[in-house]
C-alpha cells in the first residue's frame, strides 16, 4: 500500500534569486549540484533526467521564474508519485532563501527509501547546491557517475583503507584522493546501517561518495575546462573495481 509522504527542508544559499533560479530551472544548473537534465522551460515544460543509459521525464507544474518551481514526475504502477516544489525567496545581503519540498506516495517496502532521503539524502545534495554557487558560480560542470560491484562485504574498512583513512574524517579535513588531488572534506555522513556519505570539494570538481550497504557509488561534477567524462567514469569505475575485487 503506497505511503504518503512530505518532506520539507529550507536552506540559505549565497546567491541571488536569479542565480538561484539558474540552479535548479536549467540543464546547465541542475547538472552541476543535483543531475543531467534537459529542460523544456514554461508550465507544462519538460524536465528530462538523462544519466548514461537511464531516460525519465517529468512535466513542469508550476514556473514562475526567480520565485517557484513545482515538477511532478510519472505515477508508478506500484502507486509511487513524486513531486518537488522550490521556493525562493530573497534575502538581504544578496542571499536566498529557498525552501524545498518533496512530497508524494511510496510504494510497497517504503521504509528504507524514506529513512535514506529524511536522514541524509537531500540534505547532502541541498548542501553541494550550496557548494556550487558559493565556489563555483557561473560555471557549467560535468556529471560524472560510476558504480561500484555489488554485493560486497566490508564495505566502509575497504573504502577507508583505499582512500588511506583511519576513520572518517571531519569537514574542513584535508584528504588526497586516489589520483592524487587534494581536497577539502565538504560533508560527511558518518558509517551506519544505510551506507556513509563522503563529500569532497577540490578547486575544479564537487567528488561525492555514496556508500550503500552493498557496495559505493561516485558521483562527481568536474569544472574544469578539459574535463572529460567518458575518461572520468571509465577511470573512477575501475578504481571501484579494484577497491572491491
Amino acid at each position: 500500500m503506497a505511503k504518503e509522504f512530505e518532506i520539507r527542508k529550507q536552506v540559505e544559499l549565497p546567491a541571488s534569486p536569479e542565480e538561484v533560479w539558474a540552479a535548479i530551472a536549467t540543464g546547465p544548473g541542475l547538472s552541476s549540484w543535483l543531475f543531467p537534465f534537459e529542460v523544456e522551460p514554461g508550465q507544462g515544460g519538460v524536465l528530462r533526467l538523462v544519466v548514461q543509459h537511464y531516460r525519465e521525464e517529468s512535466t513542469i507544474t508550476a514556473w514562475e521564474p526567480g520565485e517557484r518551481l513545482v515538477v511532478e514526475g510519472t505515477p508508478g504502477e506500484d502507486g509511487t508519485t513524486m513531486a518537488y516544489e522550490y521556493l525562493i525567496e530573497g534575502r538581504d545581503g544578496g542571499t536566498t532563501l529557498l525552501t524545498f519540498v518533496h512530497s508524494g506516495h511510496l510504494g510497497d517496502g517504503w521504509g528504507d527509501e524514506y529513512e535514506a532521503m529524511t536522514s541524509h539524502g537531500w540534505d547532502q545534495y541541498l548542501h553541494t547546491l550550496d557548494q556550487y554557487l558559493r565556489y563555483f558560480p557561473g560555471r557549467r560542470a560535468v556529471y560524472v557517475l560510476a558504480e561500484g560491484p555489488k554485493g560486497g562485504k566490508d564495505i566502509w574498512p575497504r573504502f577507508a583503507e583505499a582512500l588511506g583513512l583511519s576513520e572518517m574524517p571531519q569537514p574542513g579535513a584535508t584528504v588526497r584522493l586516489p589520483h592524487g588531488e587534494e581536497g577539502v572534506v565538504d560533508y560527511v555522513v558518518p558509517p551506519a546501517f544505510y551506507g556513509f556519505f563522503l563529500g569532497v570539494r577540490t578547486g575544479d570538481a564537487l567528488y561525492r561518495f555514496h556508500g550503500k550497504p552493498d557496495g559505493v557509488d561516485v558521483e562527481n561534477r568536474l569544472f574544469a575546462a578539459d574535463a572529460d567524462q567518458k575518461e572520468a567514469e571509465r577511470y573512477w569505475t575501475e578504481w571501484l573495481g579494484r577497491t572491491y575485487a
